[in-house]
């Protein structure tokens, strides 16, 4: 079914990707409104991953449609969806260990596109006051001389997300952001992640279901890439079909 909305942020319809025969994601559908945390659960291999790969472009669709705010995605490289406003968090933090926060935030302000932008590139108080900003953002305002890789494994998922931040995308997707956090960091990202949807849309990725429960305005269960449910928290943990093949394991 399609629907014709341009409320939508971002538009999947009948995705679907073959590896050899096997599909990782089958015919699937979902539509992200403005302000929504969208988080995809679902067992290992569910497909959960390959979706964010789909949308950012990483891997290419066999079939289906990706619009994001009217555009089609399918059509466009990795670094144009990225200037179009689709910002992409890997499970692994890749931080630059050596930069400090600030350097590390400053490296992932927008410059303007192309060799002329990041020549003419100049550390103004505009630049500083962004990133002091974002710092603020992700708790780091303290850590800001502080080398990447001096870190606690926390901030560097946070100093990451700040560095998505910074370019200010229009839909971020974030895959485990808590996974190997502490409990008062997890708290803390759910607050951030609440702070972040003020302003943009979210995807998230999560298996702790707690931090799920705490930041999804709705949630959509994979399984052997298809769509298995989808709607409150509440919804979806009630729903026999995921517990059969999901919570109940």
């Amino acid at each position: 079914m399609t629907i014709e909305n341009s409320s939508f942020v971002l538009e999947v319809e009948k995705l679907t990707v073959s590896f050899d025969g096997f599909k990782a994601v089958d015919n699937l559908s979902f539509y992200i409104e403005p302000n929504e945390c969208r988080v995809i659960i679902g067992p290992n291999g569910a497909g959960k991953t390959t979706v964010l790969d789909l949308i950012c472009g990483r891997t290419k669709a066999t079939s289906g449609s990706v619009s994001f705010k009217g555009r089609e995605l399918l059509s466009m490289r990795e670094d144009q969806i990225v200037h179009a406003g689709v910002g992409r968090k890997f499970q692994t933090p890749s931080v630059y260990e050596d930069l400090t926060v600030f350097e590390n935030l400053e490296l992932s302000y927008p410059k303007g596109h192309g060799v002329f932008g990041a020549l003419t590139f100049r550390r103004d108080q505009a630049v500083r006051d962004r990133v002091r900003e974002i710092a603020e953002t992700i708790f780091l305002v303290d850590q800001l001389d502080e080398k990447g890789a001096f870190l606690s494994h926390g901030q560097k998922q946070w100093l990451e997300i700040g560095m998505l931040l910074i370019q200010d995308p229009e839909l971020l997707m974030l895959d485990e952001p808590v996974a190997g956090m502490s409990v008062a960091e997890r708290e803390k990202t759910a607050d951030l992640l609440k702070r972040i949807i003020e302003d943009r849309s979210v995807i998230v990725i999560e298996h702790d279901m707690g931090f799920v429960e705490n930041i999804a305005s709705r949630v959509t269960v994979l399984h052997q890439g298809k769509m298995l449910s989808e709607g409150s928290m509440e919804r979806v943990k009630n729903d026999p079909k995921v517990i059969e093949v999901y919570l109940g394991h």
